[in-house]
């Protein structure tokens, strides 16, 4: 496969694996599809790595595979490019990506569906689309916008030049930069901190702000008061109040 899923410490770590550039074929794209859903459904996962190896993210997706497809070919397949891509989106887990070398087209969208982005120092990122004649089609032009706002996502997909670790830092497309040797570790070490917190309510924060930004303030607001009443009948949040009257902030055991 060239996609696989490791688990350990309660994180999930979706590895690509297509050497030499990870370019996501067709099967890779619904490999990453089955994985997100088979880290949403697995309760020894509570959070999921992103992972392309040391040296490259995903340089996007297959050119020569794409180059055989006309339009009837690409209408058919577009939303099954898409929903792989939502389905990472939609884990109700904390997503982190860890970006090393490039992370171009299909690769950058794939990064753009995570909660948050370590980048190596060494990262090069952009949605290129434009340079072949077509737009972003996995979600760039939707996911992008919404990240870094409207007029820097269209000079990026416009122009299809790649920005450096420290101008996407500066853009917001990365949270943030380290050592290219460091990039994996650090987002292990994010998502483990994140596995031992308290599973539901990190679900209803992300469903809360995901779905929040989808629609207006009023009904934002009325899912997070849905969510966090609800969080009022969980084990979490008595063992969380408990801990916090008894031994103070931050050191509540979750189940």
């Amino acid at each position: 496969m060239t996609v696989h899923l490791e688990v350990a410490e309660g994180v999930g770590t979706i590895r690509l694996d297509r050497p030499p550039m990870n370019a996501l074929d067709i099967a890779a794209q619904d490999r990453i599809r089955e994985l997100a859903e088979e880290a949403t459904r697995r309760e020894d996962v509570r959070a999921v790595v992103l992972w392309g190896g040391e040296k490259v993210f995903a340089a996007g997706a297959d050119i020569k595979e794409m180059q055989k497809m006309d339009h009837a070919a690409m209408v058919a397949r577009s939303r099954g490019l898409q929903d792989s891509f939502t389905a990472v989106a939609r884990i109700p887990k904390p997503v982190v990506a860890a970006v090393t070398g490039y992370a171009l087209g299909g690769g950058c969208e794939l990064a753009l569906c995570a909660d948050f982005r370590i980048a190596a120092d060494n990262a090069k990122l952009g949605q290129p689309e434009i340079l072949l004649g077509l737009i972003p089609g996995a979600g760039g032009t939707q996911r992008l916008a919404r990240l870094i706002g409207p007029s820097k996502a269209k000079d990026l997909i416009f122009t299809g030049r790649m920005v450096k670790a420290d101008e996407a830092l500066a853009l917001g497309l990365v949270d943030r930069v380290v050592p290219a040797a460091e990039v994996y570790e650090q987002a292990h070490a994010w998502a483990a901190r994140l596995a031992a917190g308290p599973a539901l309510a990190l679900r209803a924060a992300k469903e809360s702000v995901d779905a929040g930004l989808e629609t207006d303030i009023d009904t934002g607001l009325a899912i997070e008061r849905n969510w966090f009443a609800g969080l009022f009948a969980t084990e979490d949040r008595e063992i969380g109040m408990r801990s916090f009257v008894e031994d103070g902030p931050g050191k509540a055991k979750f189940v």
